[in-house]
């Protein structure tokens, strides 16, 4: 677009602003805070989403390498970010404490018994839960914007053209004059309904894309950790004796 043209938009927008009721005019400011909202939830969790990705797949490398289940545990590393580092800590927090039990020493015993890999398993499941959790935080600002938006700004277009109607019924006269800065003024409100509802839609369509993805990633990675941890830990079930 060329200056003049650039002009002449913010121009029109200016004299349709002017020509809005109070009541079009505060409805756009709102949309324009849902907007801030919106942009600003989709910035962050975009970000949140990457670096997600991007720990988890170092982090299973990292894991995939170590032959014992507790080494990174023994370890003491700390990765903030990492949703399967999240759950890893977790399990392995609870194993840890199973296998020591009430020795004295704190020792760690050799293998758990079944009851005891139960709990282990309903750690991983609450720590999948708090991460996908975590993960879907704020996607609610998301999905009002997309359904709201577009009905705040309809709201907005039948009020505005409401105060047209009214305003021409008291002047007596249905010109073009008299009708098209309001009703222009009015429709307004829908666009901005829109430009705030389109993007959102976009932004909340892909997060809860890759939401998913992780979610997956996480149950999957549970289930392959607690069927590690059986594999090195589990204490095989006593075989039956014969009378």
């Amino acid at each position: 677009m060329t200056p003049d043209i650039h002009i002449l938009a913010i121009a029109d927008l200016t004299y349709v602003w002017q020509k809005a009721t109070v009541e079009g005019q505060g409805i756009i400011l709102l949309l324009g805070l849902f907007s801030t909202f919106a942009w600003s939830v989709m910035a962050a969790k975009g970000l949140q989403m990457r670096k997600a990705t991007k720990l988890n797949s170092l982090f299973i490398e990292e894991f995939n390498k170590s032959p014992r289940i507790l080494d990174i545990y023994d370890r003491n590393v700390a990765v903030d970010g990492c949703p399967l580092f999240a759950v890893y800590k977790a399990g392995a927090a609870e194993l840890d404490h199973r296998l020591r039990g009430r020795k004295s020493d704190g020792a760690r015993k050799a293998d758990v018994t079944l009851n005891q890999m139960e709990h282990v398993k309903r750690a991983l499941e609450r720590a999948v839960a708090r991460e996908a959790l975590q993960l879907e935080s704020g996607l609610i600002l998301l999905a009002i914007a997309v359904s709201g938006a577009p009905f705040l700004g309809l709201l907005g277009t039948v009020w505005g053209v409401m105060s047209v109607f009214s305003d021409v019924a008291q002047k007596g006269q249905a010109d073009l004059p008299t009708m098209a800065p309001g009703l222009s003024a009015a429709m307004m409100t829908t666009v901005a309904g829109l430009l705030v509802a389109i993007p959102s839609m976009f932004g909340y369509n892909w997060l809860v894309h890759h939401l998913r993805v992780h979610t997956v990633e996480l149950d999957n990675f549970a289930q392959e950790l607690a069927s590690r941890i059986e594999t090195e830990y589990l204490e095989d079930e006593p075989r039956e004796t014969t009378a």
